[in-house]
């Protein structure tokens, strides 16, 4: 018998909302910030599906040996790629993954091997379509293989899951950037591929004051585009941690000449922006140096690896905040907690 489910599949996907929803028909569970991945084992065929309906396969051999070493042979699986980095997990290390060399990959996958933290099960052990089947069942029904099946290796883990909404409260507070938010799926819902909604996404939202270190000029335009955001590091150097360029239009022309009286080097006194690259050939990465001076508080889904990963909301400008008081630990990653909530894992 083939199995059921064949890739490429469109993953079921969640609505953004604001608060967690509440109710006896909600299941929450950690939003991981990782690689959504749908695995497909049909015999000796094993396939890894992106979110985007990308082959993976190639980029985590060892995920793919270790699901050929998984005693069924006809499953589907739902869930996500993490690299584990001390106490949290890196996303930049996934990143240096999707190399063209496999020499490269497979060095990386021996020096930080992935996981595959897994919280959905479309197809069961011997091949047979769960999509249609209510959540709640195929919770049970993973938890049973998981039981079965993940016992002794190192590369799967099954994600943990709740009814409690104290639970997913704590997760969304206590845990901080080391999760991207909460997930909450309906108890009842089958699994809708590329559906939102029985789905939803709370995300992990925080704020944080940061020194403007620089700007860059927008686009083909003689106003501001962007401002260059700055923390002070241990060392009392001003370090390089993202951008904001969410400023009002109208706003742009006096904040410009407002910048542009505060060029002045360095700068950055720790990590700089980077420079040209091969993508914009150096003309949109120019960026201009400023005396810190100005601080802004923005708002932020996600820090690592000492910046913020996606852009930066700005929320005001801080007259009333010393730039020195503008420090790294702001953004830092609650481990601790982390590893409590990984202990369920």
């Amino acid at each position: 018998m083939a199995l059921e489910l064949q890739p490429p599949l469109a993953p079921m996907e969640a609505l953004s909302v604001d608060e967690i929803p509440t109710g006896d028909e909600w299941q929450y569970e950690p939003k991981w910030d990782g690689f959504r991945c749908l695995a497909f084992r049909d015999g000796e065929k094993i396939e890894l599906q992106s979110k985007a309906g990308q082959p993976l396969a190639r980029y985590f051999p060892e995920v793919v040996e270790a699901l050929r070493a998984l005693k069924p042979t006809q499953f589907a699986l739902d869930g996500e790629l993490m690299i584990p980095c001390g106490k949290a997990f890196s996303f930049d290390d996934l990143l240096l993954r999707l190399h063209p060399a496999a020499s490269r990959v497979q060095k990386l996958a021996a020096q930080t091997p992935a996981i595959y933290l897994v919280f959905d099960l479309l197809a069961d052990a011997r091949g047979r379509s769960l999509a249609d089947t209510p959540l709640r069942d195929r919770r049970a029904a993973l938890e049973a293989f998981a039981r079965e099946h993940f016992a002794g290796c190192d590369h799967f883990r099954l994600s943990p899951a709740t009814t409690e909404l104290a639970d997913a409260s704590k997760w969304l507070k206590g845990v901080g950037s080391a999760l991207d938010g909460i997930i909450a799926k309906r108890l009842g819902c089958p699994y809708q591929a590329g559906e939102r909604s029985g789905m939803q996404k709370i995300k992990n939202y925080r704020s944080a004051d940061c020194v403007v270190g620089g700007f860059r000029y927008g686009t083909g335009k003689n106003v501001v585009g962007s401002l260059l955001l700055g923390l002070f590091n241990d060392a009392g150097q001003l370090d390089h941690v993202g951008f904001t360029s969410s400023i009002k239009a109208g706003e742009r022309p006096e904040l410009t000449r407002k910048l542009e009286a505060l060029k002045e080097p360095p700068g950055f006194t720790g990590r700089a922006p980077g420079g040209p690259s091969r993508w914009n050939k150096g003309k949109e990465n120019e960026w201009h140096p400023l005396r810190p001076e100005l601080v802004v508080e923005v708002s932020f889904d996600h820090f690592s690896q000492g910046r913020f990963r996606h852009g930066t909301k700005l929320l005001r400008f801080r007259p009333d905040k010393a730039p020195e008081q503008c420090r790294m630990e702001q953004v830092s990653q609650k481990d601790a907690d982390l590893q409590q909530l990984l202990k369920r894992i």
